[in-house]
């Protein structure tokens, strides 16, 4: 973004010239990214986890069996327990870091991937059949501090939790909307969403992103039916 925007002032004063001298300058000014280890992301990804668990100041056994399969799915079983020994040893008696490990995961994470940790930390706060408001709202609290908007927050929340409009809420959009507009954010939606996103994370995220792609699919095949677009 820095790189582009530099050029472009600097096109508009000296032309050419200014625009390749602009990009220069901007790579410079621009964000760095690193790389998160695989084992860093999945002891963060754990420790937050664990405060979605405790948000509602109980421990549900069914959200625990949630995390363990996950990560076992996710890992196999060798490495999730390792992951387990790691967290307790680091974690459990020194407390979690949420802005520490936001920070790490805005410069490690693309926004595709940071989507897919707020779907499983929301499928952690379903797994014992309700998602209480404490749940909601540190998972809001996630969500803002992954610079993700509100609106695919809205979005992945209404995956999970029936409410009235909840086709349009999935696809970001009102009863109000045109038919264009819903076939607008349906594709943007899509795009954003596509497992392929995430294949970097692994197997078990990419039939989570699978999940959540079909979901917003049948949203939109929904309000085509009402509809008849």
């Amino acid at each position: 973004m820095y790189k582009w925007l530099f050029a472009f002032f600097g096109y508009t004063i000296f032309r050419l010239p200014g625009a390749l001298i602009g990009f220069f300058i901007g790579s410079f000014l621009s964000p760095k990214s690193v790389k998160i280890s695989n084992k860093d992301f999945e002891i963060n990804l754990l420790a937050l986890a664990s405060l979605v668990i405790k948000a509602d100041g109980k421990v549900s056994q069914k959200e625990l069996d949630f995390v363990r399969r996950y990560f076992v799915s996710a890992y196999g079983k060798n490495r999730a327990n390792e992951v387990f020994k790691i967290f307790n040893q680091n974690f459990k008696n020194k407390g979690v870091s949420v802005n520490q490990i936001s920070k790490l995961f805005n410069l490690g994470l693309n926004y595709e991937s940071k989507l897919q940790v707020i779907h499983f930390l929301f499928g952690i706060a379903k797994a014992d059949g309700s998602i209480s408001q404490q749940e909601i709202n540190k998972l809001l609290e996630f969500s803002n501090l992954f610079k993700l908007s509100y609106a695919d927050f809205l979005s992945i929340k209404a995956m999970f939790i029936i409410e009235t409009d909840n086709d349009y809420k999935i696809l970001e959009v009102d009863k109000n909307s045109s038919d264009d507009e819903i076939k607008k954010s349906y594709r943007t939606l899509a795009k954003k969403h596509h497992p392929d996103k995430v294949q970097h994370l692994g197997e078990a995220y990419v039939k989570a992103a699978q999940d959540k792609f079909q979901k917003i699919q049948k949203a939109y095949q929904n309000i085509k039916n009402k509809r008849g677009f």
